[in-house]
């Protein structure tokens, strides 16, 4: 890196950070009142490369989080060990949102501004536009604890239902309870990605991530994690899960652009930790929607079950297979109540 790019990353680094670079590791450790190994394990945990003894890397900044995270603990809300779960989701998370916050302002840049900016002026438009991003992350995020909040106080108003148990509470920041879990992909992802160019890949996966995000959420489901092809999404009820699967699939079929899709759903208890499902109807949804034709909803015989009765369903129960985990796995094939003649 030559000095003149050297002098422009520290002037950006410096409004990002909201200052200079002021202390070592074991300056900061001492500032804050966090011994240096457990500071160095919280900055492993937010995915940061461990910095040099002798390196003034450290910001005030970084100090009052430090000190932050202590008080936290010190209420009781939070132990050392959910400390670092807690940074090393945020810095899963947020560095993905930073990666593309980034890339999207150095491409307004190249695109609309006339290059070369000076250092002065690069920093003024990371100062001017910093604020006004991290006003909308601030209302995004409290919209998302309200709606949180909001599910987790009407399920303690209900309690359980009939014949069910309470959640189970495994450790902080996860619970166990009964969940519907679905997969849905685009069908010959592979094939496609190599007769497109990235602009209209990227567009392709823009109308995936668009529809299945507005189908979901009207659903009343929460989408996990979208993994390139595929969305991973959970809903409290069997039957939201398989309205949403439906219209996925009908939607998918009306979008010329689109390839058609295929989902697998599974019911049982689900192991929620910091944001992301884990547990045998997770792995069980997944092996589902790799062996699901094009344009259909397959679910395992827990999730048929819940649905029983439902009018508004068709479920056949299909010949067993074997995937990967299990031997005998009883597919049922799930259609609205009018779709006859389709194949299975």
């Amino acid at each position: 890196m030559s000095t003149a790019d050297g002098d422009l990353r520290r002037a950006v680094e410096e409004v990002l950070l909201q200052g200079p670079g002021r202390w070592t590791r074991q300056e900061t450790a001492e500032r804050s009142g966090v011994g240096p190994e457990r500071a160095t394990e919280i900055w492993r945990a937010l995915g940061f490369p461990v910095a040099d003894d002798d390196a003034r890397v450290f910001t005030d900044a970084d100090v009052d989080a430090l000190r932050a995270g202590e008080r936290l603990i010190a209420a009781g809300l939070i132990t050392e060990e959910s400390e670092t779960m807690m940074a090393r989701a945020l810095g899963h998370h947020l560095s993905r949102l930073a990666e593309w916050q980034v890339h999207t302002l150095w491409s307004w840049l190249l695109r609309d501004l006339d290059l070369p900016l000076s250092e002065k002026d690069l920093a003024q438009h990371a100062a001017a536009l910093l604020p006004e991003m991290e006003l909308l992350q601030r209302h995004v995020w409290r919209r998302h604890l309200a709606a949180c909040a909001g599910r987790v106080l009407t399920e303690a108003a209900q309690g359980a239902p009939a014949g069910r148990d309470q959640p189970v509470r495994p450790g902080e920041g996860a619970d166990v309870r009964e969940r519907a879990v679905g997969f849905t992909d685009m069908v010959g992802y592979t094939r496609l990605t190599r007769g497109l160019d990235s602009t209209r890949l990227a567009r392709v996966l823009d109308r995936f991530e668009s529809l299945t995000g507005d189908v979901i959420a009207d659903g009343g489901g929460r989408v996990v994690k979208t993994i390139g092809d595929e969305v991973l999404y959970v809903c409290e009820s069997a039957a939201a899960a398989a309205g949403i699967a439906l219209e996925l699939t009908s939607r998918a079929v009306a979008d010329t652009e689109l390839p058609q899709v295929r989902t697998g759903l599974a019911y049982g208890p689900v192991l929620g930790r910091l944001g992301d499902v884990y547990g045998a109807a997770v792995n069980i949804a997944a092996r589902l929607t790799a062996v699901a034709r094009p344009g259909t909803v397959l679910t395992d015989t827990a999730f048929a079950g819940e649905l029983a009765g439902r009018t508004a369903y068709d479920l056949k129960p299909l010949r067993p297979v074997s995937v990967r985990g299990y031997s005998r796995l009883r597919p049922v094939l799930l259609r609205p109540a009018h779709a006859h003649g389709e194949a299975s």
